[in-house]
């Protein structure tokens, strides 16, 4: 039987939302160099997939953190799955933007939201954790309550799962590094002698060459 983790690995593989270059490495803003990049907003122009991540992203929540009273997307790669989730659950949603506006009301957290207030943070992947958990802060220190995180994607690093821990954020996400490995293994898009360059990549991404 199909977990959600390796279903969700499969459906993302098959849409391009997630490719794989071990010889080809992309280069992130971070100027790190990657042999795998995923763009969980590709999956907003595939219906069939956008309600498949919705409607487990809404189970995850409607399970793990059944008192959430709002709804959290971080922008930009999340705000739309992030309000397609709130509709679902029927709760309030906000984003909260990477730098507040330079201009009206100079708004850092987007939208209404009560001070005090329990809110699910939605993410669209995780890396590093660096850009997830401003938004967590960002809600913190508005008065908000941040009753945990929830993501399509993690690549697993240590740094991300140090930073989580530390900042006492409780993360769940639907797949991961190490469901998409097999997935891709067992469907041909790549092969076993790419495995030692993948996870000499992950254990050390900042300073990894090809």
């Amino acid at each position: 039987m199909e977990t959600v983790k390796h279903l969700l690995a499969e459906k993302l593989l098959a849409v391009k939302a997630i490719k794989l270059q071990p010889e080809q490495p992309f280069t992130w803003a971070s100027g790190w160099l990657s042999p795998f990049y995923c763009d969980n907003r590709k999956t907003l122009s595939f219906p069939d997939l956008r309600s498949f991540v919705k409607l487990e992203l809404a189970r995850v929540i409607a399970e793990r953190y059944p008192q959430a009273e709002a709804v959290a997307g971080v922008a930009t790669g999340a705000i739309a799955q992030g309000a397609l989730v709130a509709d679902l659950l029927g709760l309030p949603f906000c984003y909260v933007r990477s730098k507040a506006k330079d201009h009206g009301m100079q708004n850092l957290i987007e939208g209404e939201v009560k001070k005090g207030a329990k809110v699910i943070v939605v993410e669209d992947l995780i890396s590093t954790g660096g850009s997830s958990l401003k938004a967590v802060a960002a809600l913190r220190n508005f008065g908000c309550e941040v009753v945990g995180m929830v993501a399509s994607y993690t690549y697993g690093f240590d740094v991300a799962k140090e930073a989580f821990a530390q900042a006492q954020v409780d993360l769940t996400t639907l797949t991961d590094y190490e469901a998409v490995i097999q997935v891709a293994l067992q469907t041909g898009y790549i092969e076993e002698r790419h495995l030692p360059l993948l996870n000499a990549w992950r254990q050390s991404p900042a300073t990894w060459k090809p």
